[in-house]
Order: structure tokens, then C-alpha cells, then sequence
């Protein structure tokens, strides 16, 4: 349970960063903020794969591309669902979702599978 609250956390971490650099993402309020992480979460489990098999052979063709715009499609998908999440265009959905990527991509590097913190100690012995 501890993983799914720290994963929730880097999303709506994520959504606030690109909040606060995209000009076109508006985000009215913590509650909303925790609920369009949620919904994020539910659409990029859920939803993406679908998108993602359906449109593997433009994927292809563009060299995986095609991955960003289908990513901007989900934000924009969870805007079009959560009141008070406002996305203006298809380029802040764009700019957005990698901003979002990028962060949660950051911060997922110092959580495990688990979902829990892990570091690595490295102990030097001497030569023996």
C-alpha cells in the first residue's frame, strides 16, 4: 500500500512541476491535483496499452515517436475527465506529458519495484 501512495505522490509531483512550467496546464487545487495523479495512474495502466497495441505500426514507422503524442493524448484524456485539470491545447498536453515523464522518471529512480525507498551501500575491504 506504501508503493501505491509514493507512486501517487511522484504523479501528482509530476503533474505540479509541469504545472508550474507549461503555461497551458492549470491545476485548481490539491484535491484535484491527487485525483488527476489517481486518474493518470488508472489511464496510463489501462487505457495507453490499448492505444499503444492500436497504433504499433505508426509507432514503428516514427521511430517510437509516435509514444509522445500518444502520451499528450492521455493527458489530455484526464483533463477531459477531471474538473477543475485544464490542459489549453494539444501542445501543453505535449509539453506536459513530458515534463511529467521526465519527473516521475527521476524520482522513480530512487524507488525500487517495490515501491519502496532502496539504497545501495558499497563497502570497500582492503586487498587482502
Amino acid at each position: 500500500m506504501s508503493g501505491f501512495l509514493i507512486r501517487l505522490a511522484i504523479g501528482a509531483f509530476g503533474l505540479w512541476v509541469a504545472q508550474a512550467l507549461v503555461r497551458g496546464i492549470s491545476i485548481d487545487g490539491t484535491l484535484t491535483l491527487i485525483l488527476a495523479a489517481l486518474l493518470l495512474g488508472v489511464v496510463n495502466a489501462v487505457v495507453r496499452p490499448i492505444f499503444v497495441l492500436l497504433t504499433l505500426p505508426l509507432t514503428l514507422l516514427t521511430l517510437g515517436l509516435f509514444l509522445l503524442v500518444i502520451n499528450a493524448l492521455m493527458l489530455e484524456l484526464v483533463a477531459f475527465l477531471v474538473p477543475g485539470f485544464h490542459v489549453a491545447d494539444f501542445f501543453s498536453a505535449l509539453f506536459g506529458s513530458i515534463v511529467v515523464s521526465i519527473v516521475s522518471w527521476a524520482a522513480s529512480a530512487w524507488i525500487g519495484p517495490s515501491g519502496r525507498f532502496e539504497v545501495l551501500i558499497v563497502e570497500k575491504r582492503p586487498p587482502e
